[in-house]
């Protein structure tokens, strides 16, 4: 996936950080709401896909922390599943099933001992573009989606931010688990 945003990052190194030359645009230093949500938003997505750049599909399966089942393609799959729910099926309200689980069962995602890199990143792809397309196509941050778990309306803005928090806090175990690989560090 490209490291794209409508953001203006300003390669100044300051605040969000200029990206250090891997290809991320870096969130604006200034800028509207929606703007600076955005372009945080595709930081984080481009943070994930670079944490997972240059590896083989048996090294994006690897468990660096047995017992835990968590890999980067487990992440990648869940985060697929993840913009699918808030954009699709909560914003715009699609009556669909999870990619990997029928039943609606998130964890089925991070299983990725018969997974493939194609098929995962050509799902993710695939879910950002449709998140992109909606929240490009809403009128305001303001618009609402009835989040079934929850029971209760959310807006765009809530989904926006929510994504953020996912995206960061995944992306600290894909630290983790690229270092366990390879020895890669770096955000």
């Amino acid at each position: 996936m490209g490291a794209t945003s409508t953001g203006t990052g300003t390669g100044t190194g300051v605040g969000a950080g200029d990206g250090a030359g891997d290809g991320r645009i870096a969130p604006p230093l200034t800028g509207g709401e929606r703007e600076t949500l955005r372009a945080f938003l595709d930081f984080h997505r481009a943070t994930l896909a670079m944490k997972c750049a240059g590896l083989t599909d048996e090294q994006l399966r690897l468990r660096s922390s047995p017992p835990s089942t968590l890999t980067l393609l487990g992440l990648v799959r869940h985060m697929a599943e993840v913009e699918r729910t808030w954009f699709r099926r909560v914003i715009d309200g699609e009556d669909i099933p999870l990619v990997w689980s029928a039943e609606g069962d998130f964890q089925v995602a991070y299983d990725a001992d018969g997974a493939d890199r194609a098929e995962a990143f050509a799902a993710w792809e695939t879910e950002v573009e449709h998140a992109r397309r909606i929240e490009r196509e809403a009128e305001s941050l303001d618009v609402t989606g009835y989040q079934v778990r929850w029971q209760a309306e959310v807006s765009l803005r809530l989904v926006m931010l929510h994504l953020i928090h996912e995206y960061a806090r995944h992306n600290g175990h894909a630290d983790f688990l690229r270092e366990a690989i390879d020895g890669e560090v770096g955000a």
